[in-house]
């Protein structure tokens, strides 16, 4: 298997499921922790666009319909900011399930995507870069810990 341009890839149904495993569902809106109201599966925006607020609620048939199209807009942004890169499909999925958790804007900024952008890309380099997203509100939380160690490991060839 080969490394592929990225730039017409979506997000895959692995990186759908990693990102809905490691979000979990949960109907009604709640701080994410960090002051961001969520709702579904870390879903940030309304299916109509708008943000989430207090009080807001969704099906888990539509939480399951909003992750795969936030998803899809991360890995979006995701190959626009990167730009010509050849990457694995399970590269990209560790990526993508990575920055729907991070934002695409802090994503497109960070270390990781400089060490793909080098020539030749940095790829092992890219892959632990994961490892250092454990943090959120300035603590290292648990949860975000075993997150980025199986992205990493995605990552790096192993089966999730």
């Amino acid at each position: 298997m080969d490394r592929r341009l990225i730039a017409g890839f979506g997000a895959s149904a692995i990186a759908v499921a990693l990102i809905a495993g490691f979000e979990g569902y949960r109907g009604k809106a709640y701080d994410d922790g960090v002051g961001v109201q969520t709702v579904g599966f870390g879903s940030t925006r309304r299916a109509d666009g708008q943000p989430v607020k207090p009080g807001d609620s969704v099906t888990p048939e539509r939480a399951v319909v909003m992750l795969a199209a936030d998803a899809d807009r991360i890995a979006r942004e995701l190959a626009a900011c990167l730009g010509p890169v050849p990457l694995y499909k399970y590269e990209w999925d560790a990526y993508v399930s990575w920055a729907y958790n991070v934002g695409a804007p802090a994503a497109c900024r960070s270390t990781l995507a400089k060490r793909l952008k080098e020539t030749p890309p940095d790829y092992a380099g890219a892959c632990r870069e994961l490892l250092r997203w454990t943090k959120a509100g300035g603590r290292e939380l648990p949860g975000l810990k075993r997150r980025r160690e199986a992205e990493y490991r995605l990552c790096m060839g192993e089966t999730p």
